[in-house]
């Protein structure tokens, strides 16, 4: 096989990983003055992508002085199984924790990411949505600030939540039985579609 048929082409279709901020004073602050907000950034897969608050040590910074150095890692890979890279995050904060749509994890534990993770570290808040691609040597990044918080914005379907199959909604298994007994608010199976 020559070079130029194992070097990826302008056409591949490359994997993006949409990571969107949340923090609540970040109005005020300037945190995400060193982000590439709003635009594409490529990165091989073969190197990590760490975010913390040093910029040396970091691909991406926040410019906050309570973010740990090097507060987590993503790791691009993938499996034979499947052809969609996949990720897996990592807690590089000695400090704290940090979860993973309500799974903690401390000090250098690491998990498989979801196609849309909702990760928590301090006060931020980021939803990570995988968008699957062909290309294997390098993924995209976007970056973007949500106004609000991005728990509020999903229904992130955890453990002691109970999926409801008509609207796809969460009701919480600590809600009194009046309020869980309620159901689903509208059933639209019945929509006939003309031609």
């Amino acid at each position: 096989m020559n070079v130029s048929q194992t070097i990826e082409t302008e056409e591949d279709l490359l994997t993006c990983l949409h990571i969107k901020l949340y923090h609540p004073q970040q109005s005020s602050r300037g945190l995400y003055g060193l982000l590439p907000l709003g635009k594409r950034s490529r990165h091989s897969a073969d190197d990590p992508l760490r975010l913390g608050r040093d910029a040396q040590a970091c691909t991406y910074s926040l410019v906050d002085p309570r973010v740990s150095r090097k507060q987590l890692v993503l790791f691009a890979y993938h499996t034979p199984q499947s052809p969609d890279m996949l990720f897996t995050i990592q807690n590089l904060s000695q400090r704290g924790r940090l979860s993973v749509n309500s799974s903690a994890l401390d000090y250098l534990e690491r998990m498989d990411l979801p196609d849309k993770a909702l990760i928590r570290f301090g006060e931020y808040e980021m939803l990570i949505i995988r968008e699957s691609g062909e290309a294997k040597g390098s993924f995209e990044v976007e970056f973007e600030v949500l106004a609000v918080p991005p728990s509020r914005e999903t229904c992130m379907c955890v453990p002691s939540m109970t999926p409801v199959m008509d609207t796809g909604s969460c009701v919480t298994n600590g809600f009194p039985a009046e309020l869980r007994a309620i159901g689903p608010l509208e059933n639209d199976e019945t929509l006939m579609c003309q031609s």
